[in-house]
């Protein structure tokens, strides 16, 4: 128990130092992830260890300093930073099970696996185009998680929801000095239905969000500004990044991508959440049903298409015949050899 604490402890202290150090040697306008002391950013931080369904912040935070500091123009100072950033990577997955990934593989479908063709996808970025993979996955089916390896795998940056909102509010702040964004972003989920999300604001809400979102309502503005930040970004590097509607985005604005759905069993889905959020079964039963009709809502409002049909994909992967591990090399076979 004691070295258990000595390393959610140690976790939580390294993690701030690294934080401070990626902002002190980048000077980054966008600014920290942690603002609080380090004695309560590592209360707050050992307090989500401890906790479940709040895991996933851990790893955002970890994500959003490593994006960060793969930026730093200075050769030695990034690998430097990044050494420490690998370093904590291992001891978070020293972490047991309901801190972290819990797996989703079930060795019965594992069995059945076939060999994908070498870089089947070889020739679908030109000379200059980043890599880009968009993934999308029922909650429960370990996507977010395979969706991290993958990109810690290939050195490159991760975003997730949290991690994308929170970029979308420090641009918005520095831009106009806009402040409430994220009352929005944290109060409202963004795959709730759009369109209920409004009827709850009351007329005077709505007269105020349509003078400042120029008559959109405020979760298609958010939308679109999330579409011009995609395709920015696009431009200039390479990234994983999970939902959003990436795929369709980059599809629409004719930006080569490679486009994976991660699903998993309902059964196994569940069994999963039930270990990681420490639910019963009937609770973790509608939970999965809830989220997967927020999935759902979300992706069709915007895009027109059906959620999770596999001819929008490049690869439907059912995580449970890999797990995560054997996922991510599934995927990296399918992708282009890179520089």
């Amino acid at each position: 128990m004691d070295d258990m604490r000595n390393l959610v402890y140690e976790i939580a202290g390294r993690l701030y130092d690294l934080d401070a150090d990626v902002y002190r040697t980048l000077g980054s306008g966008l600014g920290r992830v942690f603002n609080s002391s380090r004695e309560e950013t590592i209360r707050h931080l050992t307090q989500v260890m401890k906790e479940h369904r709040t895991s996933h912040y851990l790893r955002s935070s970890l994500a959003l300093i490593g994006n960060m500091a793969r930026t730093i123009p200075e050769k030695a100072e990034r690998s430097r930073v990044m050494t420490e950033y690998n370093e904590i990577w291992q001891l978070i997955q020293k972490l047991p099970e309901h801190f972290g990934a819990v797996d989703i593989l079930d060795k019965s479908l594992a069995g059945l696996n076939q060999t994908l063709a070498q870089n089947p996808l070889a020739n679908r970025f030109g000379p200059g185009q980043h890599l880009i993979v968009c993934i999308g996955r029922t909650y429960g089916s370990a996507g977010t998680d395979i969706g991290f390896a993958l990109a810690d795998s290939l050195k490159i940056n991760y975003y997730d929801t949290e991690i994308f909102t929170e970029v979308l509010e420090r641009l918005e702040a520095k831009e106009d000095g806009i402040q409430d964004h994220a009352s929005f972003a944290h109060g409202q989920n963004l795959n709730q239905n759009p369109q209920a999300v409004e009827k709850g604001l009351g007329i005077r809400g709505r007269i105020r969000q349509f003078s400042r979102y120029h008559g959109l309502p405020k979760t298609q503005a958010v939308f679109f500004n999330q579409t011009a930040l995609i395709c920015e970004m696009a431009q200039r590097e390479d990234f994983v990044i999970m939902g959003r509607c990436a795929d369709v985005i980059l599809t629409n604005h004719q930006i080569p991508h490679v486009s994976i759905y991660i699903n998993a069993p309902f059964e196994t889905r569940i069994h999963r959440i039930m270990r990681q959020d420490n639910l019963d079964y009937k609770s973790a039963k509608k939970f999965l049903q809830k989220i997967d009709r927020r999935h759902r809502t979300y992706y069709e409002f915007f895009t027109s298409r059906k959620w999770g049909d596999v001819v929008n994909y490049d690869l439907c992967i059912n995580s449970a015949s890999y797990g995560i591990e054997g996922s991510v090399q599934l995927i990296q076979r399918l992708l282009p050899p890179r520089d």
